[in-house]
């Protein structure tokens, strides 16, 4: 997924996640969703204040993870100046954030992380998770240097368990009874892909497109 702009994708955009009251607002907008709230998170699901947002999830993002990124799409095109010539100027929309854990101090020799993410209700089931997670192990492996990505999902989501699989993830294991949820208990899966792996992912692609 070579790419002259590291921090593009096909049809998105990454940025870095800035201390910015649209950024907190945003943020604060994902996590005060309860159904994303527990489709992607094992903490006890109550309503969020934008306090518990700042001081927990987007200190988080901010301080323990090798890389998190608002994903960005774009919405229009405009000219500096409404009625004047010119180049286009692209407009950005936030949709999603998305994150790869650092590893604890003492740790890093294993050249291991784990994905995070959350795409903005409006922009779900329009395959920008599944451009986003490619962009991200792509950047794991290519640009960081890491050996093996992991991504957890719950067994009550059945929906990112086939998308982790289909973007080439392998499943690797399952803490029976791990997630308790709605009145019962569910199964936590783990799902990893190594850079061995994504390297001959991408060849196969490779081999594909040229053959067309």
């Amino acid at each position: 997924m070579a790419n002259i702009n590291p921090f593009r994708s096909r049809r998105l955009a990454y940025r870095a996640v800035e201390d910015t009251p649209e950024d907190d607002d945003f943020i604060h907008s994902i996590q005060s969703d309860p159904l994303s709230y527990a489709t992607s998170n094992s903490t006890l699901l109550r309503p969020q204040t934008k306090r518990d947002t700042l001081n927990g999830y987007k200190k988080h993002l901010m301080e323990d993870a090798l890389l998190a990124v608002i994903i960005l799409l774009p919405t229009q095109n405009v000219h500096d100046q409404p009625g004047t010539a010119g180049p286009p100027q692209e407009i950005w929309t936030s949709i999603g954030i998305i994150a790869l854990k650092k590893d604890e101090p003492g740790h890093g020799h294993h050249r291991k992380s784990s994905i995070s993410i959350d795409i903005a209700k409006p922009y779900q089931n329009h395959g920008y998770g599944s451009e986003a997670i490619e962009w991200v192990v792509d950047w794991g492996f290519r640009k960081a240097g890491l050996h093996r990505i992991a991504v957890e999902a719950f067994s009550y989501n059945p929906g990112a368990t086939r998308l982790y699989e289909r973007l080439g993830f392998q499943f690797e294991g399952r803490q029976r009874e791990a997630i308790w949820y709605d009145g019962d208990w569910h199964d936590l899966l783990t799902f990893g892909m190594l850079d061995r792996e994504w390297k001959e992912q991408q060849q196969k692609k490779s081999k594909k497109g040229s053959s067309k």
